[in-house]
């Protein structure tokens, strides 16, 4: 192990204090409750974090190939380096958990040991991941997944490069934030059955760059009746207005498709209009 690893710790009155700082920001975000917080850690442990990162074809990389994601990801351990399974371990602690606790309000928050579908992220230039809300209960712990925390590693982004995360409102019908991946920016979201966000548009980046970050999810045992759908689903791609491809291998999936096999045709009609009105 690198022997400057052990010197890093999260700074504990740090994370307070911007927990406090923006929680109301947070809650009051659109569309959405959401943050972005920039130079988020110390550059040096991401630099470190940086210069280990997998390239493509370098580890065993889970490859997504579909209309609806093209892109790379990683939760195993083993092919992460020393900085890397550190700073993920110190975002899964007790510290960490704390901070998100104040920052979004949510209580007894739990990590994900497994990192399942999040760890190392990483696209090449024309992937992209379509809009989408995530898989909302972890099938080994059986918890609800209630926050998604982004890193993202990209050092001279440019604008022209995109790749950005785009937050929809729950209806599909427009886009109200899109945020630039660029170095050691962090960004917190609450996810529900409604929270639609993606990478929508192919990216454009030099061949020889690809878009990292670090993902990480978390979790409760229960969560607030309105945030769900009901039942427990995987990954819910929708298209945009302005989209005119089919997800041939990913089934074009919506709210109103899943709410049909659980739930009466009336109340499904019912629920639709009073979010209608």
């Amino acid at each position: 192990m690198n022997a400057t690893l052990p010197m890093f710790r999260l700074d504990v009155d740090y994370l307070k204090t911007l927990a406090a700082q923006y929680r109301e920001a947070y809650a009051a975000a659109k569309p959405f409750p959401h943050i972005v917080i920039d130079n988020f850690l110390p550059e040096s442990v991401l630099e470190e974090v940086l210069k280990e990162f997998p390239k493509p074809g370098q580890i065993d990389w889970q490859a997504f190939q579909t209309p609806a994601e093209k892109k790379l990801a990683s939760k195993h351990e083993h092919q992460m380096g020393d900085a890397t399974r550190l700073l993920l371990y110190s975002l899964n602690s007790s510290t960490f958990i704390t901070f998100l606790e104040i920052l979004t309000g949510i209580d007894g928050i739990l990590p994900d040991p497994h990192f399942e579908g999040g760890g190392l992220h990483q696209i090449e230039r024309g992937g992209f991941l379509k809009m989408h809300v995530d898989f909302n209960k972890h099938k080994k712990l059986r918890l609800d997944r209630r926050l998604n925390f982004l890193l993202y590693l990209n050092q001279d982004w440019k604008e022209e490069y995109g790749g950005h995360l785009e937050l929809w409102d729950q209806n599909m019908t427009q886009c109200e934030k899109k945020i630039l991946p660029i170095f050691n920016r962090c960004v917190v979201f609450s996810t529900t059955d409604f929270s639609y966000h993606g990478h929508p548009e192919p990216l454009t980046c030099p061949e020889d760059r690809t878009r990292k970050s670090l993902a990480l999810y978390y979790y409760t045992n229960g969560r607030p009746a309105e945030e769900t759908l009901g039942t427990p689903h995987t990954t819910i791609f929708q298209t945009r207005p302005q989209d005119s491809f089919q997800l041939a291998e990913t089934p074009r999936t919506t709210v109103r498709d899943v709410l049909k096999k659980f739930i009466p045709p009336i109340l499904v009609d019912a629920r639709d209009a009073l979010r209608n009105k």
